[in-house]
């Protein structure tokens, strides 16, 4: 891992690991999409979480790693809680009725609630965002944009003249966490944790597979659960989330992170959604509509736009 950090990265190297995370991460819906077919979703997730926060654990201890303190394990609850039970959870309950490249495209509204809670918290706790600037009018117009194309993709068939249909319950869940994850990743941003960059991910993966066991528990999802019902497919979507969406994609991400600029890297926002919405079209015949390519245009242009807005003020 010691190479992964090394400050002479080539820009050959970046970019691969930019596909990666592009392709990886943009495939992760489709992955969920074939996994709960035959997994309730929740106990399926804690899986994942729980099988890749032990790999990453054990490996890191092993390799020297000091154990994690107790302040550390709080953050890790924190953060687990909210980016894997209140965010994944709800993202991949919610893909029991809404196609998977939807749900990408609905998590892809993050960067705009983080606008609107990091405006919140200026305003009713300053004291804790000293140095957080009045988001700019353009923004500002970002977010509204981006919100108009969410109310075009999940809003009646009457309002929009659009013949296709989303699950309003299944979009309104995937906005809660996508609220849920961008309140994850501000709290992250200060968040006491571990130095390694692996043990911390792997703490914050144990804590949420936990309480998506928890939740899938209380739920009533175990009677669902038939191991000779279970077909490949689904064996395989969970799988594919364990070995690559977890722990590929969460190493290459945090490598990027520490090697390559964060305004390139940010930009798997706005890429995933669109690469799911291919891939879910290619793989499991999810419906390309207009409107989906409406909303799509719309989302990801005002994501773009307030990226952009943010890229200019840094």
């Amino acid at each position: 891992m010691d190479a992964l950090t090394s400050r002479t990265v080539r820009p050959a190297s970046i970019w691969v690991g930019m596909v990666v995370i592009y392709i990886v991460w943009g495939s992760t819906y489709l992955g969920m999409h074939f996994a709960i077919q035959t997994m309730p979703p929740f106990l399926m997730a804690a899986a994942r979480f729980l099988i890749s926060g032990a790999i990453l654990y054990i490996w890191r201890r092993l390799s020297g790693d000091p154990a994690p303190s107790r302040l550390h394990w709080r953050s890790a609850v924190i953060i687990g809680l909210f980016l894997l039970v209140g965010g994944n959870g709800g993202v991949v309950w919610a893909e029991q009725t809404i196609p998977s490249g939807i749900a990408a495209l609905l998590v892809g509204s993050t960067p705009l609630w983080m606008v609107l809670i990091d405006e919140v918290l200026r305003r009713v706790a300053p004291q804790h965002r000293p140095d957080q600037a009045r988001p700019s009018w353009i923004s500002m117009i970002g977010i509204l944009i981006g919100f108009v194309g969410i109310a075009v993709l999940i809003s009646p068939t009457e309002f929009t003249g659009l013949g296709d249909h989303v699950d309003l319950v299944g979009g309104l869940v995937v906005l809660l966490a996508a609220l849920f994850w961008s309140a994850g990743s501000l709290y992250s941003r200060t968040a006491v944790l571990p130095k390694s960059t692996l043990m911390g991910p792997a703490i914050e993966m144990l804590v949420g597979g936990t309480g998506l066991l928890v939740l899938g528990t209380i739920s009533g999802e175990w009677p669902r659960v038939h191991l000779a019902a279970i077909s490949t497919e689904s064996w395989l979507g969970l799988a594919y989330l364990i070995l690559f969406g977890s722990l590929v994609g969460y190493a290459t991400y945090t490598w990027l992170m520490r090697s390559a600029p964060t305004t390139l890297v940010s930009t798997y926002a706005y890429v995933n959604p669109m690469v799911a919405i291919l891939i879910g079209n290619l793989l499991a015949q999810e419906p390309l509509t207009p409107r989906v390519l409406l909303a799509a245009a719309i989302i990801l242009g005002s994501v773009a736009l307030i990226t952009v807005t943010q890229r200019k003020k840094a």
